[in-house]
């Protein structure tokens, strides 16, 4: 199918057209950062209510469905995705008509297991907590004596923002994690005790030229991202040397093109791989307004065989999402170095409807502006 593109408001030189299967605030930013370069945008989302549909033209469908697929991606430049839940026979079926699908399929196939996620870190050296296969009730108790207690059980497919996973401190704890889990195929992983959650996020062009962002240091409430502040506090290089190298041999090893997020646990100064997501990531939003350039950019670059911008932070920044309700406006934009981000979505529980980015000099007057934000609506910062 051959790529077209769209025509520029001028009716000058034509704009090569991205299509995003899913519709979401990820597919809504990487538009953002994109029409500014002149890129066009069509989003393919279950959802006639989707997000991204503001920016570019949002075809509704799900994201498995041939006809849907055929029309969202008919005549675009490179066709990517801005959820690892997509379908990844749906990516392998636009692949086999020519047109780029990137980050690659294969990517979908390792992020949608958690047990080839740990069996490809493996094969590459990479560390992950320790784990045991679990099909059935006595696979459980094998994996239990094998691992020892606290561990968490997870399913092996699914599972996001704390969903498809239990802990297990006690041996009672058995049958109940059976009883909420059990019947799919599920994977057992020893509980960390992590002193920090970290996440690297890596880009990778076309080209094979690499480039990643300053280590993220994340913190969780109910499974789901509260806050991510960047570059990490205490950020020392052999740290970030380490975590270039490990989601550099992923790259390379799924010959990618995109951007990686690799969520990491910070074992004394030993990095272990927790999940990938092969995407544009929650923990890298801070990139828009505290980098050089931002990974929405940086992913587009990569797809679209265009140079990678710098990755360099620009100060210190925090990333601040609004869970469920959205702080005024002027009470935001009234702190210093704080950027309101608005994702036009309807506010339910537990539900990301935006985020709050705050820059500063130095991490002392960050500390400041962003424990201006405790008490608003939807965000959750310590007073």
């Amino acid at each position: 199918m051959p790529a077209c593109s769209v025509p520029d408001a001028q009716g000058g030189r034509p704009a090569p057209l991205v299509a995003v299967l899913g519709g979401g605030q990820l597919g809504r930013m990487l538009a953002l950062a994109g029409i500014p370069l002149g890129i066009g945008f069509r989003f393919l989302d279950p959802s006639p209510d989707a997000t991204a549909g503001a920016l570019g033209l949002l075809v509704v469908g799900p994201l498995g469905d041939e006809t849907a697929l055929v029309h969202v991606t008919e005549g675009a430049a490179v066709v990517t995705y801005e959820w690892e839940g997509v379908p990844a026979a749906g990516a392998r079926l636009v692949a086999a008509t020519g047109t780029p699908v990137l980050p690659p399929p294969v990517a979908l196939d390792v992020a949608q297991d958690r047990l080839r996620e740990k069996e490809l870190c493996h094969r590459l050296g990479i560390g992950t907590p320790e784990f045991a296969v679990v099909d059935d009730r006595a696979d459980l108790e094998r994996a239990v004596k094998e691992l020892g207690l606290p561990a968490v059980l997870k399913t092996r497919r699914g599972g996001y923002d704390g969903k498809g996973q239990t802990a297990l401190h006690e041996p009672r704890d058995v049958e109940r994690a059976w009883s909420e889990l059990g019947g799919v195929p599920l994977v057992l992983e020893s509980l960390v005790p992590f002193d920090r959650e970290l996440s690297v996020l890596a880009v990778r062009g076309r080209d094979g030229a690499t480039a990643c962002w300053p280590l993220v240091e994340n913190h969780h409430d109910g499974g789901i991202l509260r806050r991510s502040y960047a570059p990490a506090p205490a950020l020392t290089e052999q740290l970030q040397d380490t975590a270039e190298r490990l989601a550099g041999k992923l790259l390379d090893e799924l010959e990618y093109a995109g951007v990686l997020a690799v969520e990491l646990f910070d074992v004394q100064g030993e990095l272990l791989v927790n999940e990938l997501a092969p995407r544009v990531h929650n923990s890298g939003h801070w990139t828009i307004e505290g980098a050089v350039t931002s990974q929405f950019e940086n992913h587009l670059r990569a797809i679209l065989d265009w140079p990678l911008g710098s990755t360099a932070a620009i100060g210190v920044n925090a990333m601040v999402n609004c869970i469920g309700a959205m702080p005024d406006p002027a009470a935001v934009l009234a702190i210093p170095g704080a950027h309101l981000h608005d994702y036009a979505k309807e506010p339910r529980p537990g539900r990301k409807v935006g985020h709050v980015t705050v820059t500063a000099t130095d991490a002392g007057e960050l500390r400041e502006s962003v424990a201006r934000l405790a008490g608003l609506p939807g965000v959750d910062v310590p007073a």
